[in-house]
C-alpha cells in the first residue's frame, strides 16, 4: 500500500474547505490559527510545494485581494488530477494523435496526469527560488501544454465552488463579488430601495444544507 503524503498549509487558507478522511468521510476545515496537514491524493509533498509556488506566481495575492495560496488552489488541482479528469476518463483517447487546429482542442496522447508530472520535473527546485527567478522559469515554459493547463487550473481553483477543494472560504467569489449559484433573487425584489446590494457568497452546500461531493470523487 502506498504511503499517503501530506502538504502543510496555513490553517487560515483552509477555511470552509471540505476534506475527506481515509475512510472517505467528509470533514469541513474551518479557519483557525496554525497549520493544517492536507492529505494529498495525486501529488507528492514536493510536487505540491512546487504547484503552490507556481500558482502563487500565476495568481498572486496583492493589495486588491488574496491569491492562489489563500484559496487553496493546490487542493483543487490535486483532486482533479486524482479523479476521472486526471486519467482522461471522459476524453476520446484513440489514435491518430495529430497536431490540429486550436478550436479542436487538445489532441495528443498524454493524460493530464502525465502532462503535469512531466512539467513538474522541469520545475525541479522551483519552490526554493526567489520570485523573480520563478517568473523567469515560468516565462520559459509558458508556451507548453503543461503551463497552459496549470494556468487554467489555477483560475478554476480560484473561482470554483468550494466543494471542489479550491476557493477556500469563498474568497475568490468575494474578490469578484459573485454571490454563489443562486437560481433566483425573487425574495429581494422591492427590498433595496434603490441602494446597492451585495450579498455574502453562499456555496451549493450552503444552499442545500449538507456536503456535496464533486465529480472528482467518482471512482
Amino acid at each position: 500500500m502506498k504511503r499517503r503524503e501530506f502538504l502543510t498549509l496555513p490553517a487560515s487558507c483552509m477555511g470552509g474547505v471540505l476534506l475527506y478522511t481515509l475512510a472517505r468521510e467528509p470533514i469541513r476545515v474551518q479557519a483557525q490559527q496554525g497549520t493544517v496537514r492536507v492529505p494529498l491524493r495525486f501529488f507528492t509533498a514536493g510536487e505540491a510545494r512546487t504547484v503552490v509556488a507556481a500558482c502563487e506566481r500565476i495568481f498572486p495575492a496583492d493589495d486588491s485581494g488574496p491569491g492562489a495560496t489563500e484559496a487553496a488552489v493546490v487542493v483543487y488541482i490535486d483532486r482533479q488530477l486524482a479523479g476521472p479528469y486526471g486519467r482522461d476518463q471522459y476524453r476520446y483517447t484513440k489514435a491518430p494523435f495529430v497536431e490540429s487546429l486550436a478550436e479542436h482542442g487538445y489532441q495528443a496522447r498524454a493524460t493530464p496526469r502525465e502532462i503535469c508530472r512531466e512539467g513538474l520535473r522541469q520545475l525541479a527546485g522551483f519552490a526554493e527560488l526567489p520570485p523573480d527567478r520563478q517568473d523567469e522559469r515560468l516565462h520559459a515554459i509558458e508556451a507548453t501544454q503543461f503551463f497552459q493547463m496549470l494556468r487554467h487550473h489555477t483560475i478554476e481553483g480560484m473561482f470554483c465552488d468550494p466543494l471542489h477543494g479550491g476557493n477556500a472560504g469563498m474568497i475568490g467569489w468575494q474578490l469578484i463579488g459573485y454571490p454563489g449559484p443562486l437560481m433566483s433573487y425573487r425574495e429581494q425584489i422591492g427590498k433595496q430601495d434603490g441602494t446597492a446590494w451585495k450579498r455574502k457568497p453562499v456555496s451549493l452546500s450552503d444552499l442545500l444544507g449538507h456536503p456535496i461531493a464533486g465529480w472528482e470523487e467518482e471512482r
